[in-house]
């Protein structure tokens, strides 16, 4: 009996992993997330396995979770699997007190966060697509240069 089955927001080349309650805040979260963004997860776990941050070690398990289910649960290839989202949230904040001067008090506020890691498989076509765009990125740059240098010959 129970509640029918959600059906699935992601698509059938994501996998997702959530970590919940770690005990950092947002704003230092998000500043570890940004560096695994876009990458390629051999590239992302090498970062965050010499990264100096203490929260960098939570947010590998969690890519390395979002990895497993992504092979495990969806069959996706490891190999080809790039961290397209990685977004932080806010969770719950315990607050102390901190005794002061004269009996007053200051509050403390202890945050928690929580990270979503979202891996998607890149397709063979999408990955040369990508690779040409690189190319013509590339290439498109030494001209306007040449452009610029010829008109400033002119002008002198």
């Amino acid at each position: 009996m129970g509640k029918p089955k959600r059906e699935r927001s992601l698509s059938d080349s994501e996998a997702q992993a959530v970590a919940r309650n770690l005990r950092v805040s947002p704003r230092k979260l998000n500043l570890v997330a940004g560096l695994i963004r876009g990458k390629k997860v051999d590239t992302a776990l090498a970062e965050l396995q010499f990264s100096r941050k203490r929260i960098a070690q939570d947010v590998k398990k969690c890519v390395m979770s979002a990895v497993a289910n992504a092979e495990n649960n969806h069959g996706l290839d490891v190999n080809e699997l790039v961290v397209s989202e990685a977004f932080v949230g806010k969770n719950l904040v315990m607050r102390r007190f901190a005794a002061r001067g004269r009996g007053r008090a200051s509050s403390i506020t202890k945050p928690f966060a929580q990270l979503t890691v979202i891996v998607r498989q890149k397709a063979e076509e999408e990955a040369e697509a990508g690779a040409k765009k690189s190319k013509g990125k590339s290439a498109g740059k030494p001209a306007k240069a040449s452009k610029a240098k010829a008109a400033a010959k002119e002008t002198a």
